[in-house]
């Protein structure tokens, strides 16, 4: 299998969904369940049209069910689940009024299920004799075999999709370590095993073709586990998202792509989704950890209402208008957001570094001399930037302003109170920066939204913050 993404200069090796998975393991334990024979590896078509085969293990047989693993595999862009096994099993449904049909899908309710009948006996799988990869022709019953990896004259093609057996149905169901959805706004309704519906339609697929080719008319049970997944969610997004005890069976394209920034993407829209989705009208967002440990130590704020967007800040303000959010806040910290004043949509440092441009044209702008912002040019950290700015406040700006109010009132320079002026250039700076911020947003979505923009530093504070709207609240 030739899993490479990417250009001749940077070779990439794309991986596979849980969903991927999750179809694999279902289409080899149907295959297995009705055939009789074990089966050691399995192929199916992912929507984007890319084979995926992949070796089948911990196979378990009995007369009424087959259970069977596949190893999800994430490429080059390793992820949580990267090496776990994701389980089907699938089983005989006699009662067929217990499984229902959507729109062709076959993908039933999660409800209570029937124990699974006895189904006919399996016969021991021959040594040497594995076989391939089930493919069908809508019109023909033959089982392509390969002998030692060699195909015989008998193999033949896919066409069709869908439960296209009026006959047989098809359930769709979660069990260990697959979590459930409790908050709306997400693929699946409350109560649902995540199995999103690009996977389900993956499974019911690679399921109902296996049953055509057996002429199989019994109702089948699809059970999809990750025994190791109510762990491992929990270092994921999914306890955000109202996901619980378990990972999400995901993806759309049946493909991980190398260091794809989707996933994120989709990741974020779902969090704005499920927010939204329970009436909220204001929301929070932070590019990162800093900021939401800002909101928490400086605003008390419910953490479960903010959103981490990453360097995305760009395509979360566009998704959170989209959605019809009334109000954006965003808190960052100086070193992410003044990128976004310099109009990067998206700060990761391979789109560019213009923070030390920004800091030293508002500088600039607000009288700073020449060797100043020269100086700022020549930071390597923002922090570093806004010691420049606190040292002129205090040793150049702050002395002139005391010299000029002190010819107008009459008062010795000495009884003029220097905390009048502190920051003052600092403050100026900040502050502008923010409206730039909020410029360049704006540009980008509609005029309904209000914007709002609070920017801080770890080692100084809160910077500037400037509200199109109310104050950051848990209301």
């Amino acid at each position: 299998m030739d899993n490479k993404a990417g250009d001749k200069n940077n070779t990439l090796r794309f991986g596979f969904t849980t969903g991927s998975c999750a179809a694999a393991a279902s289409k080899a334990a149907a295959y297995m369940l009705l055939s009789g024979h074990e089966k050691k590896r399995i192929t199916i078509e992912t929507p984007k049209g890319i084979p995926y085969e992949t070796e089948i293990l911990d196979i378990k047989r009995d007369e009424a069910s087959v259970s069977c693993a596949v190893k999800k595999y994430a490429g080059d862009d390793p992820d949580i689940t990267d090496g776990m096994l994701i389980y089907a099993r699938v089983s005989y449904i006699d009662e067929l009024s217990d499984v229902t049909s959507e729109d062709n899908t076959c993908d039933v309710t999660d409800d209570e299920l029937p124990d699974a009948t006895s189904g006919d006996e399996l016969s021991d799988a021959t040594s040497g004799n594995e076989l391939s990869d089930v493919k069908i022709d809508v019109g023909t019953r033959n089982v392509a075999q390969k002998e030692n990896g060699i195909a015989d004259k008998q193999e033949i093609e896919v066409t069709g999709t869908g439960c296209q057996n009026e006959h047989i149905g098809i359930k769709i169901t979660g069990g260990e370590g697959i979590g459930r959805v409790t908050l709306p706004g997400l693929d699946q309704p409350v109560g649902k095993y995540a199995i999103n519906h690009v996977p389900r339609e993956m499974i019911t697929k690679e399921v109902s073709e296996v049953s055509e080719v057996f002429d199989n008319k019994r109702g089948l049970l699809v059970e999809i586990s990750a025994p190791e997944g109510r762990k491992a969610a929990e270092k994921t997004f999914n306890p955000r998202l109202g996901i619980v005890d378990g990972i999400s069976i995901l993806g759309t394209s049946g493909i991980v792509e190398p260091m794809s920034e989707k996933a994120i993407l989709d990741t974020i829209r779902a969090e704005l989704s499920v927010h939204k989705a329970q009436g909220e009208e204001k929301i929070v967002v932070s590019p990162g950890n800093y900021g939401l440990d800002f909101i928490k130590k400086h605003y008390d704020y419910d953490l479960n209402k903010a959103v981490k967007c990453s360097n995305f800040i760009g395509d979360t303000v566009k998704a959170a208008d989209e959605m019809g959010f009334r109000s954006f806040i965003l808190i960052g910290h100086i070193g992410k957001l003044v990128k976004l004043a310099g109009g990067m949509l998206n700060t990761h440092s391979k789109y560019g570094d213009n923070r030390m441009q920004v800091i030293a044209e508002e500088a600039h702008k607000a009288g700073a001399p020449e060797e100043v912002c020269n100086e700022i040019m020549q930071c390597i950290s923002t922090d570093a930037a806004i010691e420049i700015l606190k040292r002129y406040d205090a040793d150049t700006y702050d002395q002139e302003r005391r010299l000029e109010d002190s010819a107008m009132s009459g008062h010795d320079v000495d009884g003029v109170d220097d905390a009048c002026y502190k920051r003052e250039l600092l403050t100026h700076v900040m502050n502008n920066i923010c409206h730039r911020i909020i410029d360049v947003l704006r540009e980008t979505i509609s005029d309904e939204m209000k914007l709002s923009v609070v920017m801080f530093s770890n080692v100084y504070g809160l910077l500037a913050e400037t509200y199109e709207d109310d104050k950051i609240d848990n209301n």
